[in-house]
């Protein structure tokens, strides 16, 4: 009995070692599961983090090279965009801090040494400049016309035109030419012998300036009968008393610097014509960029040229400091753009006023602008519009053809339209006729009826 109890407890023990073998190496395995399992979430939240950190870096560099950072740095030379555009506006605003110092520095550089400008022709446009030149420096001026009370109200003096001799004893730098075009030649061919008298006692002239509205007739006037002591700027203020009456800011201020120290600047050449300072280059290219009259090819920049070229600039500076948009430009070219801009505007203008137009009760703001137009334009002299035809005769005519020919073309599409419109009625006719004008007739012999379809009916209007 005893033995048969041993085996049952052998059998039982190796049963239960067999469990428990079992047991252990099923909970090993969960354990290992468990924490391979672990150890690959830690993995994935690594990586995660590598690859959003490596974005951020890579968004840095982006950035970066945006802002002027070398991208060729490595990772831990990538500059954080965080700052940088506070970085930016302090640099901002010390570039416009030194701006500002710059523009006062430029002002008092004006205002130590005003300028005496003289001012020849003393009409609606003279005056309209003298008013604001005033303010700058002294202003002396004449004209056929006794103004000595309007040139005492903005504190200049007035010289008959009959006295050129007392006008130039003014110690004039400058001297605008504020005349007409038709009177532009005739005014300076009067004003050079006395120039000439002038400049011989002085061995220097004043600065000439022209205003006109054409400029390559100005430039060749003044070049062929003023001295060669005299310098020359060509320009064009491109606004008048009308549109610059509440003052001259961002007005066109057309220049060409065409004469300084007896130097001729040729606006044709590789160089920029309205660049007249001559330091750093070399004299193989001053030589290429100038025109000399009786002066020495070997140019070197004198005393006589950077003194010329001060009041050049200073002149300049007085429209700059009004506010102007400062556009230099040569003669040529200012001719073949104000043929296509001003010319064709006064003679649109000219056209409609010749019409008779005049206001309604039922105007549209687009015909309100062709009013204004008309105003506008011939609130300037006939003598001013004609000058623009005919001192820039060859820009205008072809203005004056190129308007003919887009009228005929206006006109005959106009034609053409109205001879399709005209088939396209026509067409309907005819066939309206053919659906619905027919006669019915019942005949005596079948009992039945006869259609008989009407000739064809023309169309008019």
């Amino acid at each position: 009995m005893w033995r048969r109890n041993i085996v049952i407890l052998l059998i039982l023990g190796v049963v239960l070692c067999l469990c428990c073998d079992e047991y252990f190496h099923l909970v090993g395995r969960t354990t290992n599961a468990l924490e391979l399992n672990i150890s690959n979430r830690k993995r994935c939240q690594i990586s995660r983090r590598f690859v959003t950190r490596s974005e951020a870096l890579s968004g840095s560099s982006l950035n970066g090279s945006k802002d002027g950072i070398n991208n060729n740095s490595n990772n831990n030379d990538v500059v954080s965009p965080i700052g940088r555009l506070e970085e930016l506006k302090q640099q901002e605003a010390e570039l416009s801090r030194k701006l500002t110092e710059i523009r006062m520095e430029k002002l008092s550089a004006l205002r130590s040494k005003p300028l005496t400008i003289g001012v020849v022709g003393f009409g609606r446009f003279g005056q309209f400049i003298a008013r604001t030149l005033s303010k700058h420096g002294k202003i002396v001026v004449t004209s056929r016309s006794d103004y000595t009370d309007v040139a005492n109200d903005m504190n200049a003096d007035y010289v008959p035109l009959s006295d050129p001799e007392s006008f130039l004893d003014k110690n004039l730098d400058v001297i605008i030419l504020a005349t007409s075009i038709v009177s532009f030649e005739s005014t300076v061919k009067a004003l050079a012998p006395h120039l000439e008298a002038y400049t011989s006692k002085t061995n220097k002239g004043p600065l000439l300036v022209d205003v006109l509205s054409v400029k390559e007739h100005a430039r060749d006037i003044l070049l062929e009968y003023l001295p060669e002591e005299c310098d020359i700027l060509c320009t064009h203020p491109m606004f008048g008393p009308d549109s610059g009456k509440n003052g001259w800011h961002n007005l066109n201020f057309v220049f060409e610097k065409t004469r300084v120290d007896k130097i001729v600047f040729d606006p044709k050449n590789k160089f920029d014509f309205d660049d007249n300072n001559i330091n750093g280059r070399t004299s193989d290219d001053i030589s290429d960029s100038l025109i000399y009259s009786n002066y020495n090819k070997n140019f070197e920049e004198t005393y006589s040229y950077t003194e010329a070229m001060d009041i050049i600039e200073r002149f300049l500076s007085i429209w700059e400091e009004e506010g102007c948009r400062m556009v230099p430009l040569s003669c040529k070219l200012h001719d073949e753009y104000a043929a296509n801009s001003q010319f064709i505007t006064h003679l649109m203008g000219r056209i409609l006023g010749a019409q008779g137009l005049s206001k309604t009760p039922i105007d549209t703001k687009g015909f309100e602008s062709v009013l204004k137009l008309i105003d506008s334009t011939t609130a300037d002299s006939f003598d001013l519009f004609y000058g623009l035809y005919k001192f820039n005769k060859k820009n205008s005519l072809s203005i004056i053809q190129q308007l003919q020919v887009a009228m005929d073309d206006v006109v005959d599409n106009l034609k053409i339209l109205e001879k399709e419109d005209f088939k396209k009625r026509q067409l309907q006719h005819e066939m309206d006729i053919q659906k619905t004008l027919r006669v019915t007739e019942p005949t005596s012999e079948r009992g039945g009826t006869e259609t008989h379809t009407l000739n064809r009916i023309p169309y008019t209007e």
